[in-house]
């Protein structure tokens, strides 16, 4: 009876999580993509940003100081905490974004969303439906990961047209990879905290999924525009 009781609760759990993950994820990419285009519509914001290394340094370090106080005190933050800290980070990844609208086309920007969209939805719900366990997958995801990050700062020195190809197409890969994994290892982590439904830690798992699977798609969306941006300047 005990038993039941627990794998019921870790399911009603596992769905709560699920929707708040989705709801969080959604949000956040609504306050990005409104602060991008808020940015972008003001030159002076845009200049005040992109012309000044200093401004843009900051937004980096702010960026990743975030992410990171996010990432190793979650386990700490209380539930309106977390929320505000990713929406903090979703608000300055928006404002870094707005700089898209310099080099493509709204239209193209539209259509690279909405691909990455439908691709995001269908690996997400392989991930859920599938009998198929992916954690085993995840070392080679990392190690492809790094392998990406050290093929793009090479590419900085060398500007190959050619290689940013390819680093673009292995990025699309990797990344729709890693949203099916991501969505497993959020439904594992459910599983880990037994029959636990405080509200607190509901809210943290969450926030944690959401932030995950954001990065998983703006990163997906940047590399897909760029294989859009490719092929309409040809």
């Amino acid at each position: 009876m005990q038993e039941q009781k627990m794998m019921h609760t870790a399911i009603a759990r596992e769905r709560t999580i699920l929707k708040n993950v989705y709801l969080w994820m959604t949000a956040g990419l609504a306050l990005s993509g409104l602060v991008a285009w808020l940015v972008a519509g003001s030159p002076a914001l845009l200049r005040a940003m992109v012309g000044n290394p200093l401004s843009f340094l900051i937004l980096v370090i702010a960026q990743f100081s975030l992410v990171f106080y996010l990432t190793a005190r979650l386990d700490r933050m209380s539930a309106s905490s977390a929320i505000g800290a990713f929406l903090a980070y979703a608000a300055l990844n928006g404002a870094m974004l707005s700089t898209i609208f310099i080099v493509y086309t709204q239209a193209l920007i539209a259509r690279a969303f909405f691909t990455t969209a439908l691709m995001f939805a269908g690996m997400s719900l392989y991930a859920m439906t599938t009998t198929r366990d992916l954690h085993r997958f995840g070392t080679y995801l990392v190690m492809g990961l790094w392998g990406l990050i050290i093929a793009s700062v090479l590419n900085m020195l060398f500007r190959s047209s050619g290689l940013d190809f390819l680093i673009s197409i292995a990025g699309v890969v990797i990344f729709l990879g890693l949203t099916a994994w991501d969505t497993q290892k959020i439904v594992a982590m459910n599983h880990a905290y037994g029959d636990s439904d405080d509200y607190t830690l509901v809210t943290r798992l969450s926030i944690i999924g959401a932030l995950t699977l954001y990065l998983d798609f703006i990163n997906l969306f940047l590399f897909i525009l760029r294989i859009f941006g490719r092929s309409e300047r040809r």
